[in-house]
């Protein structure tokens, strides 16, 4: 199903977003460090099911940089006034890395529209002893290598990261990723101690070969949500919908129908 490109203005500020239009209920993809000009195929999977709305976050690809959102927290908050505007109910909200955290951001504040979360290799908490790749000292195309397990999919990646008409993309992704994550690197030291709060259901996938975000931040995480459930999928990097897709349709189909 083809996607149409959108703008939502909110608090004078406007937002672009793609929306498929489908019959099924509504599911909201908050992608992550890459901004949808990497357009994730599987969300043309998930179009033919649900309502699919993919916004760009502020910073990253039809979106424009916003003084007032500096922090996760922000976009947390922005997003709740996105469903808002929309009048969104029974939402399933997906997101990949950085995503996944502004989707716990907005969970222990609010679950009021949502209907499941289901994390991609979320950022958003800290594991001692196993840190994360710095994205911000390496350069884009050995970040591309990183992100996945399959070798050949890495260089592929790679390649793309250096074409030449990507360049540009790459460069104002990472200063949007920064902005959101650089200090400390993202997660939220404070978000520990209330993701007790989230209600609703919780599926967390992670690559078990995940380079960025290690494979060790999976359990950790689902320990601190009451109720989560957990699907390590091997032989994958930090992409897990784009590296293993039938898989992550897979589970996500799954957990979502329960």
């Amino acid at each position: 199903m083809a996607f149409s490109q959108n703008t939502m203005t909110i608090n004078g500020h406007a937002y672009a977003y793609r929306r498929s239009g489908g019959s099924g209920a509504p599911l909201l993809y908050l992608h992550g460090t890459d901004s949808l000009d990497h357009w994730p195929g599987f969300l043309d999977d998930l179009a033919k099911t649900y309502d699919v709305i993919a916004p760009d976050h502020p910073g990253f690809g039809g979106t424009a940089t916003q003084d007032d959102l500096d922090e996760v927290s922000d976009l947390a908050y922005y997003y709740m006034s996105f469903l808002e505007e929309l009048d969104l109910q029974g939402v399933h909200v997906v997101g990949h890395s950085l995503g996944g955290w502004i989707a716990l951001e907005m969970a222990v504040r609010s679950a009021e529209r949502i209907a499941d979360l289901t994390l991609l290799s979320s950022a958003g908490i800290n594991v001692k002893g196993h840190h994360k790749a710095d994205i911000f000292m390496i350069d884009p195309d050995e970040q591309a290598r990183l992100a996945y397990a399959d070798a050949v999919l890495g260089e592929k990646a790679a390649e793309q990261a250096n074409a030449e008409k990507y360049q540009d993309v790459a460069i104002t992704d990472r200063i949007a990723a920064a902005r959101f994550g650089w200090n400390p690197r993202f997660f939220n030291p404070r978000l520990e101690r209330w993701l007790h709060r989230i209600k609703v259901p919780v599926l967390i996938v992670w690559g078990g070969g995940d380079r960025i975000f290690p494979p060790e931040h999976g359990p950790s995480l689902q320990k601190l949500i009451p109720g989560s459930e957990l699907v390590m999928v091997p032989d994958c990097g930090h992409h897990p919908h784009i590296e293993k897709r039938a898989e992550v349709l897979s589970a996500m189909s799954s957990f979502m129908n329960r």
